[in-house]
């Protein structure tokens, strides 16, 4: 599929209730986490804040975010954005069975563009990586491509099994055990896995579940590893050097916090 000419739009599911977090005074989107770097007199940074200038880097010019019903401080606080060259909208919903279902909301308008994934919770490191996800994309013409980070706690992240080629051959969500030592963080993908996630999430939709039937919750990782099984070409940039934290646990904030991240 030729993408050289597709816009970009940056997607940010904000339909949690951030119980992990409970109580706080403001949605966890819009949380400070620091400041601004190189302001005078300073100037407060909120969580969702990084994915914004990462998506204003890469060159998104649209940013959706999908945000539950009662969330309104966020667009009261972020308005239709700061970026230069980027307009936030927003889509409001009420609460979805998973991730994947928020962002399929956003389905009509991320069709026919570029979409670049972030969650407004997850802090990363470099900034540009958006970037060299775009880059890997235009030279590979893969369908999705995730960026990598190492983790210590893969009993809460999607783990990725990664060849050297980078390919992505498995993902495993949340594993007791593992020797995989990699997760992803952030994802940009073609209207090629745009249109599979909205059959993906139609079907599911559509199917009825035995009464005997045990799932568990699914994930955008779930999705994904559907389409690495459909043969939709998926692969990975690592960034050994990169780091990312998950605000949305009262120690990892505290973290955050403490290092001003």
């Amino acid at each position: 599929m030729n993408t050289d000419k597709l816009q970009l739009a940056g997607i940010i599911p904000a339909a949690g209730d951030a119980s992990r977090l409970s109580p706080i005074p403001c949605s966890k989107e819009i949380f400070p986490v620091g400041f601004q770097e190189n302001t005078d007199p300073p100037v407060i940074k909120v969580a969702v804040s990084h994915l914004l200038e990462s998506f204003a880097e890469a060159g998104a010019d649209q940013i959706y975010i999908i945000m539950r019903k009662g969330k309104w401080d966020i667009p009261q606080y972020l308005g239709v954005g700061t970026q230069p060259g980027c307009t936030l909208a927003y889509i409001v919903t009420e609460p979805t069975p998973g991730t994947h279902y928020t962002i399929d909301l956003a389905y009509s308008f991320l069709k026919d563009r570029i979409v670049l994934l972030g969650f407004p919770d997850i802090l990363f490191k470099p900034k540009n990586a958006f970037t060299a996800l775009l880059n890997r994309q235009e030279k590979t013409g893969a369908e999705v491509v995730l960026g990598v980070f190492k983790t210590a706690n893969p009993q809460k992240a999607d783990m990725v099994d990664i060849d050297e080629n980078g390919r992505i051959k498995k993902i495993v969500i949340k594993p007791e055990k593992t020797d995989l030592t990699y997760t992803w963080a952030i994802a940009v993908w073609t209207p090629i896995f745009t249109e599979y996630l909205h059959k993906f999430v139609v079907k599911a939709g559509n199917d009825t579940p035995s009464k005997n039937e045990k799932e568990r919750e699914l994930f955008i990782g779930d999705v994904i590893q559907c389409a690495i099984d459909d043969e939709l070409a998926v692969e990975g940039v690592i960034f050994e050097d990169g780091k990312f934290v998950d605000i949305g646990t009262i120690p990892d904030l505290k973290r955050v916090w403490d290092n001003n991240f």
